[in-house]
């Protein structure tokens, strides 16, 4: 099996070792026995009165960081009502639905104090004293400011509270057990608000402030481990989420950032496209729900931290099969090349380019696939309001014939990434259909 295949298929995997993740997860639970991780921890946080917050009101401020923090898109489920929960967080392990975190004293957060609110972001732990999955991404919401957290907090007391009984998770026994989360921060989850780096400006810090933590950037784009843990130390190099490939946002000049510049960041952040790409996928609705909104500032910030993270150790890719591309150079002229265009080159502002894109030659092809099967749509901004859709050809297309025009566009005009085969289209495809 390929190198390129045994990677897009890592989602896949992971379900089918579920009871060695469950096994792991049982070990963690003997060591902690023996191992109070809390006992003599010093508090990271200092608590006392919140901070002035400057020139806007408590309350707006916190509706900036909700939407920085793009939480309305997890906590409203597709024609819900916003921020009530029950959105379906596909996983590898099962479903997690999302939880209300309206005002609603019986079903939301309507009765938890700002201590329990700072509880649950900063230490995974709701009001009753459960623990939460990391499918709500405590792991980087810890890195926040006490009081950027009150402020979050403020705002979403002043929404309309809504009844909204939380669905149960669909996990299999024993992940469905919510003290195995003990186990699990003790092994993979370091608390504790984000420390500026002093060699580093404040631009800087700023920008690594909101990728590490209230973007949760890496949550996407990160790889992760069989507990579904990521590395916080390491530098968001791709990873899967919502049966989807997020690529690399590192400094790798083929499949990570490397050529792009800071204006292409702040571009693409802000309005879903720029001259290389347009957002697809979950990141289409990061876009349309989060970054869009986030200030020029803050944009230039990420972009300045995101600039900075070194390229990854590039891997060596096989050569494809000549056979391969020429079915699928055929396969592009019957059905991509009307809007993409010849030499890949797309049309600004409207089809993106295919060549000399990170995304298409992404470590994995998943994500390309998934667009060729189920179509895309490019996000409505302010900027950009005009939302191109394209279709789907997952009636039309076979596995084999998608495996052929995938590897044909990761390899054509300039692009060099690994081949898909049809299993992988196969995998995919069925776990689309599977998906909630």
């Amino acid at each position: 099996m390929s190198a390129a295949r045994t990677r897009s298929r890592q989602a896949g995997t992971l379900r089918r070792n579920l009871a060695l993740a469950a096994l792991l997860l049982l070990a963690m639970l003997c060591a902690a026995c023996s191992h109070d991780r809390d006992a003599g921890a010093p508090s990271a946080i200092k608590l006392g009165e919140r901070m002035s917050a400057g020139p806007w009101s408590e309350i707006s401020r916190g509706r900036y960081l909700v939407r920085a923090g793009d939480c309305e898109a997890c906590h409203t489920a597709p024609n819900g009502m916003p921020f009530a929960g029950d959105r379906a967080i596909p996983t590898p392990f099962g479903t997690i639905y999302s939880s209300n975190i309206t005002p609603d004293p019986e079903t939301g957060i309507g009765r938890w104090t700002d201590e329990d609110f700072y509880r649950a972001m900063h230490e995974g732990i709701d009001r009753e004293g459960n623990h939460l999955y990391p499918a709500f991404p405590y792991p980087w919401y810890t890195r926040l400011s006490r009081d950027d957290v009150l402020s979050i907090k403020a705002y979403l007391d002043t929404l309309t509270p809504v009844r909204q009984i939380h669905r149960r998770n669909a996990l299999p026994w024993p992940l469905d057990q919510r003290a195995l989360m003990a186990m699990w921060n003790g092994m993979y989850f370091d608390d504790g608000t984000y420390q500026p780096d002093p060699k580093r400006s404040a631009q800087w810090n700023r920008g690594a402030y909101l990728v590490k933590g209230l973007g949760h950037c890496s949550a996407c784009h990160g790889d992760k481990n069989l507990a579904g843990a990521t590395d916080m130390d390491e530098s968001p190099t791709g990873g899967y989420a919502e049966n989807a490939y997020a690529p690399s946002l590192a400094g790798g000049a083929r499949d990570g950032l490397g050529s792009w510049t800071t204006q292409d960041i702040v571009q693409y952040l802000g309005t879903g496209r720029n001259s290389r790409t347009s957002a697809a996928g979950p990141m289409a609705e990061v876009v349309e729900q989060s970054t869009q909104y986030l200030s020029k500032p803050d944009l230039e910030a990420i972009a300045v931290y995101l600039k900075s993270l070194p390229a990854p150790k590039d891997t060596s890719v096989a050569t494809v099969d000549k056979n391969t591309l020429d079915r699928g150079a055929a396969l592009y002229v019957d059905n991509c090349a009307g809007c993409h265009l010849k030499q890949g080159q797309g049309e600004i502002g409207a089809f993106p380019p295919l060549r000399q894109s990170s995304a298409v030659q992404a470590a994995s092809a998943d994500t390309l696939i998934g667009v060729i099967l189920d179509g895309a749509r490019i996000p409505r901004t302010t900027a950009e309001p005009t939302g191109l859709a394209m279709q789907g050809f997952a009636d039309h297309l076979s596995d084999a014939q998608i495996a052929d025009l995938t590897t044909y566009i990761r390899n054509a005009w300039g692009n060099h990434a690994g081949a898909v085969d049809a299993d992988d289209v196969e995998d995919l495809r069925a776990t689309l259909r599977e998906s909630p």
